[in-house]
């Protein structure tokens, strides 16, 4: 089922402007949840997710036959902070974040912590920074280091309560929770739709972790109310 699914639904998250990260189904109780992780240079805002998830509702809906009727809950999300940092398109949307990462010759790598300058076609600027290990302690840059492709390993952005300026999220707030904007939709599960009231949603709220969050619950795919800090189990049947 996931490679069929990832068959319609890549080429529609490509040609609307996104690069489709992850595509994963599992089972919750009767359902399943398909969860679509998309990402983009210039981010991905709540609007966004609302209407990518309309959209691939109306793809998989033409696709029920094939589907074989089997109820699902659609979400669409984009990448969390802790997600791993394995592609230059990733270094390349993290231009400006502290990282840790480890690095060097197989055999020889070290972990560094570094804040990533900019992206090249070798592999990545990094000003790697010394001191500080001890709570409340300043880290100090030691220089920039150039890192190829070959010679990274595992790497994982690291929370800090402000972004560098330029950062493409620099203006929000940053607080060491999950980083995810998403949205559910309930599809083809033969429960009525949950009305949503519009006057109830706020646009300037955010999720702790700094990106705005989208939730919304049937088939319309209509954007619920900004909600707390979520559980971060996957909902089941788009309920709250």
């Amino acid at each position: 089922m996931t490679a069929r699914l990832t068959g319609w639904v890549e080429p529609a998250v490509a040609a609307a402007g996104y690069d489709l990260e992850e595509l994963v189904v599992r089972p919750a109780g009767q359902r399943s949840v398909v969860r679509v992780v998309v990402d983009r240079d210039s981010g991905v805002s709540l609007d966004d997710v609302a209407e990518l998830s309309r959209s691939l509702s109306e793809l998989l809906d033409a696709q029920d036959e094939a589907l074989g009727r089997s109820p699902y809950v659609l979400e669409v999300t984009s990448p969390g902070v802790d997600r791993p940092l394995t592609l230059p398109r990733h270094w390349r949307r993290n231009v400006g974040r502290l990282v840790t990462v480890t690095a060097g010759p197989d055999g020889r790598r070290e972990e560094l912590t570094a804040r990533v300058l900019r992206v090249q076609d070798d592999g990545v600027v990094l000003a790697v920074e010394k001191g500080g290990t001890k709570k409340g302690q300043v880290r100090k840059a030691a220089g920039e280091r150039t890192v190829g492709w070959a010679e990274l390993g595992e790497a994982r952005v690291q929370v800090e309560f402000t972004r560098p300026a330029g950062h493409r999220d620099a203006a929000l707030v940053h607080v060491p929770d999950e980083d995810e904007t998403d949205e559910t939709d309930e599809i083809d599960d033969g429960e009525d739709d949950t009305d949503v009231d519009p006057e109830d949603m706020d646009d300037d709220e955010h999720d702790p972790a700094g990106v705005p969050v989208a939730d919304a619950s049937g088939g319309s795919g209509r954007p619920a109310p900004h909600r707390a800090p979520r559980d971060p189990r996957p909902r089941r049947g788009g309920s709250k």
